[in-house]
């Protein structure tokens, strides 16, 4: 997950933000390179290896999307360190966060059909989370403002990497169902793993379906997401990778945990491709309108100010100025990322098989790759830093 933002009063910089045109979500139909060069992927692998390096990841599979394609794929070391298997482009990881703007979209895809309505009252649809001091809407759990907590107390650990199976998606809202809420909603950001959980209970009680099947009719297939599943650490997953942590100075396995707690908060498994495929359809508007995707590249109004880097379901950042869109995923077994600008309709995925690659260093690399396809060569100078914590 990405944790880095900052909420600020309504300022010029987020008029100018606002005021960016989004002519470009009519450029569906534009033609443009599917492919890239030979000089373009010799780079791209070189800033791959560098990171990979710099932490000793074992392996990765990275992916690039343009105008609509899968442009370039491949696998980088190794899947399985202990087997030595080698990771390629269809290795499937742990997307972790990253199925949080899949979860958002989702949900406000359903608002668009008139299945769920946004600024109602949760219990409407989730009565297993009793009322607040307060209420909550979707829109507060889709935005992260709600003040549902995140991991935190003495069982922090425990949350954070779960051992238990949840069979459905909603059942473990009972660990947090009690607790008071840390702020009113529509306050300020408040990053929350089990806001997201609330939300996928949320989405089954407009949608009157379970999520799994929910996201499936909703996002993989329309996207085109075959290799895309629920992360069930007991299922028998072709392709997927081990992964693994450093402890001491020591390379490890990671430390087994069961996703199934935050299944609507990024409990899936799936492949660089596959999230490269979940860009594209997102930004050929086949699975939200325009209008929506607006509101999900525009900076969150709170109730006294603007949130600048998040949006309704998606981190957002200046790029060269132009808008870009992203997410990170970061638990047991993985560091991962998307990086899409639609401007440009140029979407990356990476997935290393190596937890704990601090989110800020995945955005800048993200970045890089982005500037060596798109021939920038200044730096941004207004992007979440890799000093940043």
């Amino acid at each position: 997950m990405l944790k880095s933002y900052k909420s600020r009063l309504y300022v010029p910089r987020c008029v100018l933000i606002l005021s960016i045109t989004f002519s470009f979500l009519n450029l569906a139909n534009a033609q443009g390179p599917t492919q890239l060069t030979p000089a373009q992927i010799h780079d791209i692998r070189a800033l791959i290896d560098k990171t990979m390096a710099a932490h000793k990841v074992p392996g990765a599979s990275f992916a690039i999307g343009l105008n609509g394609k899968v442009a370039w794929s491949e696998g980088f070391g190794l899947a399985d360190v202990e087997n030595q298997v080698s990771a390629f482009p269809d290795t499937a990881y742990r997307t972790a966060s990253i199925g949080k703007a899949m979860t958002a979209t989702t949900a406000l895809q359903l608002a668009e059909q008139h299945t769920l309505e946004l600024d109602v009252p949760i219990q409407k649809y989730c009565p297993r989370y009793p009322e607040k001091q307060w209420p909550i809407t979707a829109r507060d759990l889709i935005s992260h403002t709600s003040g549902i907590r995140h991991y935190e107390g003495p069982n922090v650990d425990a949350e954070a990497f779960n051992t238990r199976h949840y069979e459905h998606v909603s059942d473990s809202i009972d660990l947090i169902k009690d607790d008071p809420l840390k702020q009113r909603p529509g306050e300020d950001m408040l990053y929350t793993t089990w806001g997201y959980v609330v939300l996928g209970c949320v989405l089954e009680g407009a949608a009157h379906e379970e999520y799994r099947a929910l996201m499936r009719e909703t996002i993989f297939q329309p996207a085109g997401m075959a290799s895309t599943r629920d992360d069930d650490p007991r299922a028998i997953i072709p392709n997927r990778a081990r992964g693994y942590i450093f402890e001491n100075g020591e390379l490890k396995n990671s430390r087994w945990s069961d996703m199934s707690s935050k299944m609507a908060a990024g409990g899936w498994v799936s492949t660089a491709p596959d999230l490269v495929r979940f860009m594209n359809a997102w930004m050929e508007r086949r699975l939200v309108s325009q209008s929506t995707m607006q509101q999900m590249l525009a900076p969150y109004q709170l109730r006294n100010g603007t949130i600048d880097n998040f949006s309704l379901g998606l981190f957002i950042d200046d790029y060269h100025g132009m808008k870009a869109a992203l997410y990170g995923g970061g638990t047991a077994q993985v560091s991962a990322l998307i990086f899409f600008v639609p401007e440009k309709r140029l979407a990356v995925s990476g997935m290393f098989n190596l937890e704990g690659i601090p989110g800020t260093e995945r955005i800048a690399l993200g970045e890089a790759i982005a500037d060596v396809i798109l021939g920038e060569t200044t730096p941004n100078p207004d992007h979440f830093s890799p000093k940043q914590k």
